[in-house]
């Protein structure tokens, strides 16, 4: 009898005379590109280093398509961005030390967000492993053990026979539901030795497959059949597992009220009779999802945001399907299905029956009702003039990518991202300086449409060395940078606490010409002429930038 597990795939004829004929010159460095080839890699971002030249001369003998930005933090938001727009896992190559460390930001962020970036650094030789203190350049005591508290799983390499698995053992971990950033770890001596490993030609690509327990959804799908006022809360795993369409048949089926967090915009539309849109830090949204007496919760580990501040207390049966098994029911008690949100959806839309409610679509526009006025009732106009002249100017089928900012923080409630897997922001670790860095690598996965970032001059001054690496590669985004003269949020919370800012005023360089410098086009608008003056930038080749010289303020919160 054979069982599955005994069969094994024969190689090809060219696999067998690519092993038995290596090109000459070969060295550690060409088995991490080959193997990042043959997973199906075509495009690796990073920054070289001493103690990585091996992998970055084997790229000049690859197909891989090589971006270079200028700090390793702003290649890891980069890398970040490509994987979500993508679905790929992102290759980011650093060197050792300052430089690996330098990323650590950009990690916390993709895995915040299930994001799949494969992080391959370099290491000290073998010789100054195990924190000896034998005064290597870039040595740390421990390097790996910086990371395992922020990346998915670490996968340390000593010899070169080790590159390939370690490698693809990588990949299917970035891969696999949740997605998130992982670490390789390869010594510079393995790197740079040249190799008897055969040539890497074939690598199994595809990560597990997280469905849901049937006696599970059979429970959750019985509970919405019978539910009176159920409602949902869709996250960012709807958008990650692609499942905004059978959320939308789901809702429509139990008639289920919808509202997306930050991380999930646009996993619902925008207009749609049941969407409650995105207006979850408000009390009258909060009331109205505390009223559910059933209330789905997909792809969200109901964090700080996405519970109004942690005062939303649920009264009705919460159901929570989450990949992450660390955040189910981690704030709240649930029927807690461990899952991928695109199989556990499908998995209800099988079992559940479908349900009448004449007043559900009544009950979203009382809501969104009562939000709009509490806006208005705050003479917010610039504000909310803003926005609309941003989604005016911003093509319906571009993402967009936000750096944490006053206007990103009005777009989580109030931006219509017009589509699963458009918008995207900081908003997981909430780091500065995510915004044109991440643009840059969704244009290097998408060039077919313009792409926006949006960022404070605070946050602008974290990446502004990328203008250089759009103007290299002729990168097709559009960079709005938002001058307040300082740490904008940042003064409005410390004013608001205790009567004057501190540390929040910046100097402020003239971004007009700093941008012409680089020899990207940039132009001062005002809120008048903002919508025009974007729609032009946006429609012209290439990188360019658009200066907004204004003052912002936030609606007021309601979780105080």
């Amino acid at each position: 009898m054979t069982h599955d597990h005994d069969l094994v795939l024969r190689p090809t004829e060219a696999q067998i005379s690519a092993a038995l004929n290596p090109p000459p010159g070969r060295n550690g460095g060409d088995l991490v590109v080959e193997t990042l080839a043959a997973l199906g890699s075509t495009t690796v971002f990073g920054l070289p280093g001493q103690h990585a030249l091996g992998m970055f001369d084997a790229l000049r003998r690859s197909d891989l398509r090589y971006i270079g930005l200028r700090v390793e933090n702003n290649a890891g938001f980069a890398a970040d961005a490509y994987g979500r727009i993508t679905g790929e896992a992102a290759p980011l190559l650093l060197s050792t030390g300052p430089g690996a460390l330098t990323s650590l930001a950009a990690l916390q962020e993709a895995a915040a967000a299930s994001a799949p970036v494969l992080a391959i650094s370099s290491q000290i030789p073998t010789a100054g492993l195990g924190g000896g203190r034998h005064g290597y350049l870039h040595e740390l005591p421990d390097q790996s053990a910086s990371f395992r508290g922020v990346v998915k799983s670490v996968h340390t390499v000593r010899t070169q026979s080790q590159i390939p698995s370690a490698i693809e053992a990588a990949w299917k971990s970035a891969l696999t539901a949740p997605h998130g950033p992982v670490w390789v770890e390869i010594p510079q001596d393995v790197l740079l030795a040249e190799t008897p490993v055969p040539v890497v030609t074939g690598g199994d690509a595809f990560p597990e497959e997280l469905p849901p327990r049937p006696e599970l959804t059979a429970v959750a799908a019985d509970l919405l059949s019978r539910a009176e006022r159920p409602a949902i809360i869709a996250g960012g795993g709807v958008v990650r597992a692609d499942a905004a369409g059978k959320l939308r048949q789901l809702a429509e089926v139990v008639q289920a009220p919808v509202v997306t967090t930050p991380g999930g915009k646009g996993a619902f539309p925008w207009t749609h009779p049941l969407s409650l849109q995105s207006w979850i830090e408000d009390r009258h949204t909060t009331d109205f999802l505390e009223d559910a007496d059933v209330l789905l919760v997909v792809g969200s580990g109901l964090g700080e945001l996405s519970s109004n501040y942690h005062t939303f207390k649920p009264r009705g049966r919460v159901i929570q399907i989450e990949a992450d098994l660390g955040k189910l029911e981690s704030n709240y008690p649930a029927l807690g299905i461990h899952a991928d949100a695109r199989l556990a959806l499908q998995a209800l839309l099988e079992t559940v029956s479908p349900r009448e409610d004449a007043q559900a679509q009544d009950r979203v526009r009382e809501v969104l009702a009562r939000v709009s006025e509490r806006i208005a009732a705050q003479e917010l106009t610039l504000e909310q003039d803003l926005l609309a002249s941003v989604r005016r100017a911003l093509p319906a089928t571009s993402p967009s990518f936000w750096d944490m900012t006053i206007l990103a923080y009005w777009a989580w409630s109030a931006f219509d991202a017009k589509g699963s897997n458009l918008f995207h922001s900081a908003q997981g670790a909430g780091g500065l300086g995510y915004g044109f860095p991440a643009a840059l690598g969704a244009a290097v996965a998408d060039p077919s449409h313009p792409v926006l970032a949006v960022s404070g001059d605070g946050g602008a001054l974290y990446s502004i060395a990328e203008l250089a690496t759009a103007r290299q590669y002729d990168l097709n985004v559009t960079w709005l940078i938002v001058d307040d003269g300082g740490y904008g949020i940042l003064r409005e919370y410390m004013t608001d606490a205790f009567g004057q800012a501190t540390a929040t005023e910046l100097s402020r360089p003239d971004y007009v010409a700093l941008a012409e410098s680089f020899g990207v086009p940039g132009v001062r608008t005002t809120p008048e002429t903002l919508a025009d003056d974007l729609a032009k930038a946006l429609a012209a080749p290439g990188p360019s930038v658009v200066v907004l010289p204004a003052v912002l303020r936030m609606f007021a919160a309601t979780h105080l």
